[in-house]
């Protein structure tokens, strides 16, 4: 009889594994080139087996059938020991991780809500001084025909603030750990703008950019910098066809500090006029930092009247300004905190809806 029971047991345990394993096994793989893959952001392709990005704000999306699907990643783990921040949004609700080497599997399948059709989207949280990020494939049940992407687009050029550094403050206190535990792109004002308005955002942005001059022994620019596809290393070209956007918001200033007015006013204009080569048709709305002090806000606003006067007096009225009258500086190292995004976003998003009758 207990001869019989252990077969018995034996049996069922050999089965519930054999099972098991028949389910990961049976998982398709999917090429990152798969026509369901939907990517958002500034991405090099030139591999187009393993899509590359720097950035931060890149999203990934795609729809799947089943009950698991498994994101394979790439991580440069820059210097032996940099690993990304990721938001990983399974239908609809967000979990913020991290990767664990220079290979990782993510599973959904802890995340997913009940039925059998699920959305994900992956965002890189982290900045491109923390490494690139690749997507080696997915493996589902069945990958779906994608959610139909918005067509309007924006794109928000800034510094620290615009990547949403220093804000997170929900796993690490500031002062611990690394710099990029407090990253968090996907809850930074310039996305929660672009969701509440559901349009598509590329954040192109470094922190410690200036427009002429930049922090912390940067040795960057943004006009130098702004035509490339990993900005804060000043490396491969940016096709600007691949991605048109209907409103461009600049936030520079911040870095720069109180300079004199008619070079930084000079400076400015040079800039928009290369960002109006590149998108000819778009609005530009220029902005004040959001954590700057009395002081520089007074600079910035008389400057930005200044250039958005002096550039529609040549012609180019698709300009407006912003200022923000309050100081956010609730986060790590005087940096907006996530909830100081969601206000500046709440404020930016009535201003665009505004202007651009959305």
């Amino acid at each position: 009889m207990v001869k019989s029971f252990r077969y018995l047991l034996g049996f069922v345990l050999f089965f519930l594994l054999t099972e098991r394993a028949g389910a990961q096994v049976s998982l398709k793989f999917y090429p990152a080139d798969h026509s369901s893959i939907q990517y958002m952001g500034r991405i090099d392709f030139s591999n187009p087996k393993l899509p590359r990005f720097w950035q931060p704000g890149v999203t990934i999306s795609f729809c799947f059938k089943g009950t698991d699907a498994e994101i394979i990643l790439n991580d440069e783990q820059l210097w032996g020991s940099n690993q990304n921040y990721l938001e990983l949004v399974v239908d609809g609700n967000a979990v913020r991780l991290q990767t664990k080497g220079k290979r990782d599997t993510l599973s959904v399948k802890p995340y997913l809500k009940a039925g059998n059709v699920h959305e994900v989207v992956l965002c890189k949280n982290t900045e491109a001084n923390i490494g690139y990020l690749e997507l080696a494939g997915i493996r589902c049940d069945q990958l779906l025909k994608p959610v139909k992407q918005p067509t309007r687009k924006i794109e928000c050029i800034g510094n620290s603030i615009t990547c949403g550094a220093s804000s997170d403050l929900s796993g690490i206190p500031c002062g611990k750990g690394k710099w990029q535990d407090q990253h968090n792109a996907w809850l930074s004002y310039g996305a929660i703008t672009a969701r509440s308005l559901d349009v598509q955002v590329h954040l192109s942005s470094v922190s410690g950019i200036g427009l002429m001059h930049s922090c912390c022994n940067l040795e960057i620019l943004m006009p130098q910098v702004y035509d490339k596809i990993s900005m804060r290393n000043d490396t491969i070209q940016w096709d600007f066809n691949r991605y048109q956007p209907d409103i461009v918001t600049v936030c520079l200033g911040q870095n720069d500090g109180v300079q004199d007015s008619t070079a930084f006013c000079n400076n400015y204009i040079s800039f928009l006029k290369t960002l109006r080569g590149y998108y000819p048709n778009a609005k530009i709305l220029l902005l004040s930092s959001p954590m700057a002090d009395a002081r520089l806000r007074e600079f910035l606003r008389s400057s930005l009247k200044s250039v958005s006067g002096k550039m529609k007096t040549a012609g180019d009225s698709n300009l407006a300004m912003h200022v923000f009258e309050k100081s956010y500086t609730g986060g790590c190292d005087y940096h907006p905190s996530v909830e100081e995004h969601a206000l500046i976003a709440k404020e930016l998003t009535e201003v665009i809806r505004k202007w651009m009758k959305w």
